[in-house]
């Protein structure tokens, strides 16, 4: 057992799976340069009882950035058709073991769940110890989801620049260090390269190890090398909302309750002509 508290290993989930209250999502979401699709790949084979959570879908459309937070009343619709309830117990994983569940246990807790966890590992860390899959698509019966946001938990654009342009919070990336130093294309037409002045470069890669995240050790020696204090606020960015809650989970697991997460992100920020952005390495 982990003595991770947002962590369940998948022996313990095995153990667990048709227990009332338990509730598994199937969170998986890819760039377009990984050429893999989440759905068809949910229906091809999923732990038995999982729900695929849609983050393009379960968001506010009518935004024109990709898969921002939507009102309340939204999600608690589309997740009460998923058949979660914000008491259960929720077990959220991904295709890769750590990449795109992080941003589903962040929405999911932002929006009132109690007890949200991810799968360590995710389903290569299922499939690899032999636990069988079912396949199609989900059939869930509809429940209810009391929606609660919480505004602590996210920044949007206004508050982004107060913190740029103060400097009093420290600022996490989460995309690589080639998009950070604007030494390689940003994925998304219209959008500069490089980053927030004052933002430090943490790789969502070097929060892993084969898929799964680091001991709490080998994290404080990743966000010291980074110049990243994890005792004290953090906002979190990355291209488009998703990975920077990987840097949220981490941080959350060492304990830290002041991180919050930059909904817009470098999507937001780098296309906008009124936004301050810097290139080559953090200053």
């Amino acid at each position: 057992m982990s003595d991770n508290p947002f962590l369940i290993s998948a022996s313990e989930l095995e153990r667990y799976i048709g227990r009332d209250g338990l509730s598994i999502m199937d969170a998986s979401w890819y760039l377009p340069a990984q050429k893999r699709l989440a759905r068809p790949e949910f229906e091809a084979g999923h732990i038995p009882g999982a729900v695929f959570f849609d983050q393009d879908e379960i968001a506010d459309i009518s935004s024109p950035l990709p898969h921002t937070l939507p009102d309340e009343a939204f999600f608690a619709q589309a997740v009460g058709a998923l058949g979660i309830r914000e008491t259960d117990t929720i077990v959220v994983y991904d295709g890769l073991g750590f990449f795109s569940a992080p941003r589903v246990w962040w929405l999911l807790r932002t929006f009132g769940a109690r007890d949200v966890r991810l799968l360590d590992g995710g389903l290569p860390a299922w499939t690899e110890a032999g636990y069988r899959l079912e396949t199609g698509p989900a059939s869930p019966r509809p429940a209810s989801f009391q929606a609660k946001l919480d505004t602590n938990a996210v920044v949007f654009l206004d508050e982004m620049k107060r913190i740029v342009d103060s400097g009093a919070h420290q600022i996490a990336d989460a995309r690589s260090p080639e998009r950070f130093r604007a030494e390689a294309p940003e994925p998304r037409q219209g959008v500069r390269g490089g980053h927030m002045p004052g933002a430090r470069s943490v790789p969502i890669g070097t929060l892993t190890d084969a898929g799964r995240l680091k001991s709490p050790d080998e994290l404080r020696v990743v966000f010291s090398a980074a110049g990243i204090d994890p005792s004290q606020p953090v906002v979190t960015s990355c291209g488009s909302g998703v990975t920077a809650a990987a840097i949220n989970f981490a941080l959350a697991s060492l304990h830290n309750h002041t991180v919050r997460l930059y909904d817009g992100s470098w999507t937001e920020w780098g296309s906008r002509d009124d936004t301050p952005v810097e290139t080559g390495p953090a200053r």
